[in-house]
């Protein structure tokens, strides 16, 4: 395996705000509490440990316990819910929706960052435990976010009619999802255990919440990775005085809407990710998630005829919490209430909405997490690299545009010179004189003689583009080559890891994927990860 790197913004493919994050630039400074350092995370132990109460670890563990009843969590996952009794032990925490059998392949890298993350911090704070976690997103309603894969850049579809959290969903239906993954994958070792942990996870579960957790801790369960379902009512009746603040004095609208103002201020590149509402609250029963919104007076679940006055609303909060879910804006702060937590690992999407939320935690009265983003990496197979080598292919090469790709090639390999460079400078000088002489006779030929300049640099500029297109034609196979093999890696002009399934990677490497990925992804390297497979 060898393994290369690539700075984030090299690749095209983050945001200016993301890439400006990760560099430590001092204009994004205010965004956050403390950089993803070693140094940052000395400082979030003390100040987390000094907000974190004995009770709520009490909760938490008891909410864990009864979470897994009815599964069989590996040793060092008890071992660890065990851990989080005790006040010197932290979390690292990642979320995901419960896409079907994982969906894209980031989602094991966002669990690997958890976990390695963790190895490195006791080794920097060996007094200290941590503890990988994976925030299942059992109350997200938007099913066609989550009711496929793709594979061999075909999607394998979930179809059904679906309502309300998607953590509540029955299994119905996916055993034909399994007879087609099955005929696509074949009948090798590794295919027929693909077979049998699809098979294990979501035609032996009743519902998509206990699937996901099935799978996932089959996947990372000895790494000691433990799975918390934040739609559980001992850890919901910890956030009721947040919904009523929230319902009361609306102070996520207000400050999260002037941390926006204040993001557009610093670079018109930087894009908001998620706007806050005046209730930042769904209600949540069977087959419902929809907003609470403040009509007349009234607390109207919208899309229902369901309807509360303040008084019995809560009413209904203090004694069914469960029955509240935080949207988007309130989740990541449930997350923090409940959790002994440092950090939050995430795309460069979550990230960035996450950097609009400081100023509503330090108002809620809760530490502001450290924001890690998650490993990325493009995995080529020993065959690829080949195909690489003989193209002399860079890594750089690769994350260009296609266009721009087949462009700088076939300047490269092109037996005539396509780059009319130094026509245009012969060019340019030429000029000077007659500006010179223009300046000396009638300066109002200056503009006729600037039109005819650009004139002929035009018909250069065309002139190149017809004989780059006509070495194109000549070069047709080395083309398609060069297009075949950018294709195979960035499957939909996209980046691996947001286009495939891990099944891909496991048909060739087995029970050794997750080893291997564990080995080449390393937290703290904030840049994009290239593993080669021999």
């Amino acid at each position: 395996m060898d393994i290369d790197c690539l700075s984030f913004r090299k690749t095209g493919y983050f945001s200016e705000l993301i890439c400006d994050y990760i560099e430590a630039d001092t204009k994004v400074a205010s965004l956050y509490n403390r950089f993803p350092d070693i140094k940052g995370f000395k400082g979030q132990i003390k100040e987390k440990g000094n907000n974190f109460s004995q009770e709520s670890r009490q909760i938490l563990s008891a909410a864990l316990l009864e979470q897994y009843k009815g599964f069989e969590p590996s040793e060092p996952t008890l071992k660890n819910i065990r851990f989080l009794q005790d006040k010197d032990t932290f979390t690292i925490v990642t979320g995901h929706q419960l896409n079907l059998f994982t969906g894209p392949l980031y989602f094991l890298y966002k669990i690997i960052s958890t976990i390695n993350l963790t190895h490195e911090l006791k080794k920097e704070f060996p007094d200290y435990n941590f503890v990988p976690v994976y925030w299942m997103a059992t109350e997200d309603h938007d099913f066609d976010e989550i009711n496929y894969f793709n594979f061999q850049g075909k999607k394998i579809q979930w179809n059904i009619n679906a309502s309300g959290a998607v953590g509540h969903l029955k299994t119905d239906g996916l055993e034909d999802v399994l007879k087609i993954f099955s005929n696509a994958i074949g009948n090798s070792k590794n295919a027929n255990a693909l077979k049998d942990l699809f098979k294990a996870a979501y035609l032996d579960h009743d519902n998509l919440t206990d699937a996901t957790r099935y799978l996932a801790d089959k996947l990372f369960g000895s790494h000691g990775l433990v799975i918390v379902d934040g739609d559980d009512i001992q850890l919901k009746r910890q956030l009721v005085p947040f919904v009523k603040q929230d319902i009361l004095d609306q102070p996520a609208f207000e400050v999260v809407s002037e941390t926006a103002e204040k993001i557009r201020g610093i670079s018109s590149e930087y894009n908001i990710q998620v706007n806050p509402r005046e209730i930042n609250y769904f209600y949540l029963i069977e087959g419902v998630r929809e907003r609470i919104v403040e009509n007349n007076g009234r607390y109207v679940v919208n899309n229902t005829r369901i309807s509360f006055s303040k008084e019995e609303l809560f009413v209904e909060l203090e004694s069914h919490p469960e029955r509240f879910s935080p949207n988007v804006i309130a989740r990541p702060l449930y997350q923090e209430i409940v959790l002994p937590n440092l950090c939050y690992i995430g795309g460069g999407g979550e990230i960035a909405y996450w950097l609009e939320l400081k100023s509503f935690f330090e108002v809620m009265g809760i530490p502001f997490p450290i924001l890690l983003l998650r490993n990325s990496a493009l995995v080529i197979s020993g065959k690829q690299s080949g195909k690489l080598e003989r193209m002399d292919l860079s890594i750089e090469d690769l994350f260009l545009k296609q266009n721009s790709l087949i462009n700088k090639k076939i300047r490269e390999i092109s037996n005539i010179d396509i780059d009319f460079s130094p026509q245009k400078e012969l060019l340019e000088e030429q000029f000077k004189g007659m500006y010179e002489l223009a300046k000396k006779t009638d300066k109002s030929f200056l503009k006729a003689v600037k039109a005819q300049e650009v004139k002929q640099k035009k018909g250069l500029d065309n002139l190149e583009k017809r004989l780059l297109k006509a070495q194109k034609r000549k070069l047709k196979d080395h083309v398609i080559r060069l297009t075949g093999v950018q294709n195979e890696l960035f499957p939909g002009k996209s980046l691996q890891e947001r286009n495939l399934n891990f099944s891909e990677l496991y048909l060739a490497m087995g029970e050794e994927l997750v080893p291997t990925l564990i080995k080449a992804l390393h937290p703290f390297s904030l840049n994009f990860t290239i593993v080669t497979i021999s």
